[in-house]
């Protein structure tokens, strides 16, 4: 390959581096004040009376104010006391609004998905719950902005106008004795009326018992099953479910263990087979990709007069919901639900949807999957009002605010960009009709594609330590630096301020997180700390696709050092416009894929000069060729925009942009046979 050097280059290790009270208070202490102190000056003056009064006469009505004070003034005293005792339960009562899941140690159901942050609960409107109607679709991105305003105060308030959808008496069930270990938290239970009911098992009372609900989706009656994650006494309960429902698709959505607190017991083999109760469960496959993993299990009850015919069950394991809060972007989110659309068969059983408990993340997913078909079929969609129908079925579904707004983001996110995934078979037709059919090649299509994500806002509020005024000076262009969230941190140099700092970002891969470095071309002055993030973060693979020197700007040349680094150069690769062929950029995408399996799973440095442009190209192109290979789709719009949502500007231009699109059909010609998935 003409345009790329690969070179090993040897490195060796650098060197080591109060509380306020409410007025009322007052207010009563005053009211209470002034008739005991009329009743003790009362007794004062009649005391003072009798000391000098010695002449006789009629019996005086007032002469029994002194023992009516005295009568009343314990009165008043106890109940004083009573009224402070009460505002102070009271005062206490409203300090517990403000919770925090720090304050928790024990793991509680309420709490076991919400950030950690303080939450002021807002109290319920005296005048009873608000009435929020539907919105329609071209309105909903002007209301979300105005639900997000104050530090989403409208969100809250529409969150807690939410029927809990506890109706006293309906758990007799999930309360009695023999069911009460089976559930993970004893204050997330199904309704009587809408839980999953097992057959019984001989001899075994409550048998039918399993913590799980029916919840219909938009307009199909008992689409899912919101299940909690099951513990280690109930599985064998679980997979008699999947099988008695005859589901086809299990959706997980927490994983085992979150902050070291169990979320929920493995119920699958890692592989081979296992038996749970009197069911088999064999691993067929395993996927394992950035976002999430799909393993598929082959099912079949074990009974004493033979087997029934086995089933396929797909296991969609999100892996991508943080320890606290919610996904960073409803990309991922997105992305899997359609793949559990597209991998549940159409004459299944219910969905099975779980997290821990079976309420927060599970609810958000269910209202995602309904909001998205109501915005298909009324062009509007009315997310209080299904919540509030499905917490009917299984209270508290969607437990936070966080998780609520949520909803409304990846509700905007699907109506602003739509489903941009394509099968390769359509890309040769799907690229005709952006670039139109006139003589002049007319792009409007491909360049309105790419004005689509100048609406990636750069979030410069999460690049404070980029903008340091000590870090400004290791920036080539300052625009481009690293977000704080994922930035690169090397080992601070001992008694020397900001030397954590270089400018690189984390990117994640199609299958890992974090799989590749994309960073700018090092400066002379930052030549040490591009070889120390090297060693430290143990990087074997570095992507160089700029030359040594463009628009007499030096990129400083990397000293040659002892552990074995290769470093792919590509060379044909202009400042200023793309590869004449994209064959090239394949080839070098195949060299460094190669590299990494003979090296590990470190991350693979990528450079240009501001490391946005070139570097966003190659990494988007590495990302979107593996899933081609892999699945037969490519989406090279999400691909992009999920770029930009890590680092700004990667891909810089339309023609980069478009690149990417010359890049994967060349791929298609070039190995024809994936031209045929489906």
């Amino acid at each position: 390959m003409r345009s790329l050097r690969c070179s090993a280059i040897c490195a060796t290790r650098p060197a080591p581096p109060r509380s306020t009270m409410e007025p009322l208070c007052p207010l009563l202490l005053v009211g209470f004040s002034l008739p005991l102190a009329r009743a003790l000056r009362g007794n004062e003056t009649t005391a003072d009376s009798n000391e000098t009064t010695t002449t006789s006469g009629p019996p005086d009505p007032g002469a029994s104010q002194p023992l009516l004070a005295w009568l009343l003034l314990p009165l008043l005293l106890l109940l004083l006391v009573l009224l402070l005792a009460a505002y102070f339960f009271r005062f206490r009562k409203q300090r517990k609004a403000v919770v925090s899941t720090s304050d928790k140690k024990m793991p509680n159901g309420i709490l076991e998905e919400q950030e950690q942050q303080r939450v002021m609960l807002l109290s319920r409107s005296p005048s009873g719950p608000k009435k929020y109607f539907p919105i329609p679709v071209e309105h909903l991105e002007e209301e979300i902005r105005i639900r997000s305003a104050d530090d989403c105060k409208q969100f809250r308030e529409e969150f807690n106008s939410l029927p809990s959808g506890h109706i006293q008496g309906t758990f007799e069930l999930a309360n009695k004795e023999e069911n009460r270990e089976k559930n993970r938290y004893p204050n997330i239970l199904p309704n009587d009326h809408s839980r999953v009911i097992l057959s019984q098992l001989d001899g075994i009372p409550c048998s039918d018992y399993i913590n799980a609900s029916y919840i219909d989706g938009y307009k199909e009656k008992n689409k899912f099953i919101a299940a909690q994650g099951p513990k280690q006494e109930t599985v064998n309960d679980f997979w008699r479910m999947v099988w008695e429902q005859k589901s086809a698709t299990i959706v997980m959505l927490t994983n085992l263990k979150e902050r070291k607190e169990e979320k929920c017991h493995q119920y699958w083999p890692d592989q081979g087979c296992w038996t749970y109760g009197n069911i088999r469960v064999c691993v067929e496959d395993c996927v394992v990709l950035v976002d999430y993993t799909i393993r598929k299990f082959c099912i079949q009850p074990q009974l004493p007069d033979g087997c029934k015919a086995p089933r396929l069950v797909s296991q969609l394991h999100f892996t991508s919901w943080p320890d606290f809060g919610v996904p960073f972007t409803p990309i991922g989110m997105l992305k899997f639900l359609k793949k559990v659309k597209t991998l549940n068969p159409v004459h299944a059983g219910p969905i099975v949807v779980h997290c821990s408990a079976g309420v927060g993340r599970t609810g958000t997913f269910i209202v995602i999957d309904a909001m998205m078909a109501m915005m298909h079929a009324e062009q509007k969609v009315d997310v209080f009002e299904f919540v509030s129908r499905i917490r009917n079925q299984r209270p508290q579904m969607v437990q936070t605010d966080m998780q609520y707004t949520f909803i409304y983001q990846a509700l905007l996110e699907y109506y602003l960009y739509g489903d941009t995934e394509l099968d390769v078979s359509s890309l040769e037709k799907h690229l005709q009709t952006m670039h139109g059919t006139t003589t002049h090649f007319d792009k409007i299509g491909l360049e309105e594609e790419f004005r689509k994500l100048t609406n990636v806002r750069i979030m410069k509020e999460n690049m404070r330590t980029g903008n340091l005024p000590a870090n400004m000076k290791k920036a080539r262009v300052i625009q481009i630096i690293p977000y704080d969230f994922n930035r690169v941190i090397l080992s601070m140099k001992r008694g020397q301020e900001y030397t954590d700092y270089i400018n690189a970002s984390f990117i994640d891969g199609y299958r890992q997180k974090d799989y590749f470095i994309a960073t700018q071309g090092p400066l002379a002055h930052t030549v040490e700390d591009f070889w120390r993030m090297i060693w430290e973060w143990k990087s074997h693979t570095i992507v160089m696709l700029t030359e040594v020197q463009e628009r007499e700007q030096p990129q400083a040349r990397q000293e040659e050092q002892v552990r074995v680094v290769r470093q792919f150069h590509f060379h044909g690769w202009p400042e200023i416009g793309i590869p004449a062929e994209g064959k090239g950029m394949i080839d070098l995408i195949a060299a460094v894929q190669k590299q990494q399996q003979q090296t590990g799973n470190h991350p693979i440095t990528v450079h240009c000069s501001a490391g946005a442009g070139r570097t966003g190209t190659f990494i988007a192109l590495s990302n979107i060729l593996e899933r081609v290979k892999a699945e037969g789709l490519l989406d090279v719009f999400q691909a992009v925009k999920s770029l930009r949502l890590q680092r700004p500007h990667m891909v810089q231009t339309l023609e980069q942009y478009e690149f990417c699109y010359k890049v994967v059909q060349d791929f298609i010609d070039i190995f024809s046979d994936y031209a045929n998935f489906k």
